[in-house]
This record gives structure tokens, C-alpha cells and sequence, in this order.
């Protein structure tokens, strides 16, 4: 094999693992977007990141999510209960190895953070 064929079969293989690696980054992205659709603040019938409480997700390659949110009024109750299920239920995800939450209140929640969908459940469509 020349040395030309052998780099283009390296350079092919090594895209090859990069797609694969990307599928499974997009995949455990998906995995923690379900997830995060399953936490509801106990007083609010609409899950959390269709209330746009999430505003950013890092996911590193070490297997640890970064989420960043925020809370309907920084005095709200449930806020410890609603960080907990968050990261018992996102650290479930296959490839999660730590989970941390930053609540943030800058840029300070508002409805208009809403979905469609979290808007027209609570009424507001």
C-alpha cells in the first residue's frame, strides 16, 4: 500500500469514528431532552424546558452535563425539588457521568420563555 493510500484509509477511518461519535453525541442529546421533559415543577402541569426554564445545555465528552436555568420567581418552593430531579433523571442517561445545575435569574424568566405548546396548556393561547 503507498504511503498516499494509507493516509486517505487512516483519514477515512478516523471519519468514520468522528460520525460515530457525533451520532452518539446527538443521541445522548436527545436522551437528555426527553428526560428533561419529565421534570415538573409540582404547582405547573408543563414540564420544565417547555416552560423555557432551561437555558443552555453543555454536554463535554467526559460524560458531564452542564445545565444552566432558571426558576419561575427566584422564591419558588419547589426549586431544590426540581434541580434533584433533574439530575437523578438526566444522570440516568446512558454516557452522563455527573450532572450540574446553575440556577441562573438573569435573563429573568418571563411567559413569553414558554413553548407553544406550555402556553397553550396554561392558557395563555
Amino acid at each position: 500500500m503507498s504511503k498516499k493510500s494509507s493516509t486517505f484509509a487512516a483519514v477515512l477511518r478516523l471519519k468514520r469514528a468522528n460520525k460515530k461519535t457525533m451520532n452518539e453525541f446527538l443521541e445522548t442529546e436527545e436522551a437528555i431532552l426527553r428526560m428533561l421533559k419529565t421534570v415538573f415543577d409540582p404547582e405547573i402541569p408543563v414540564n420544565v424546558y417547555d416552560l423555557g426554564l432551561i437555558y443552555n445545555i453543555d454536554l463535554k465528552p467526559d460524560g458531564v452535563c452542564d445545565i444552566t436555568m432558571t426558576l419561575t420567581a427566584p422564591s419558588c418552593p419547589a426549586g431544590d425539588f426540581i434541580v434533584e430531579d433533574i439530575r437523578q433523571k438526566v444522570g440516568s442517561v446512558d454516557g452522563i457521568k455527573d450532572v450540574n445545575v446553575n440556577i441562573v435569574f438573569d435573563p429573568e424568566w418571563n411567559k413569553d420563555m414558554m413553548s407553544e405548546e406550555a402556553k397553550l396548556e396554561l392558557g395563555f393561547l
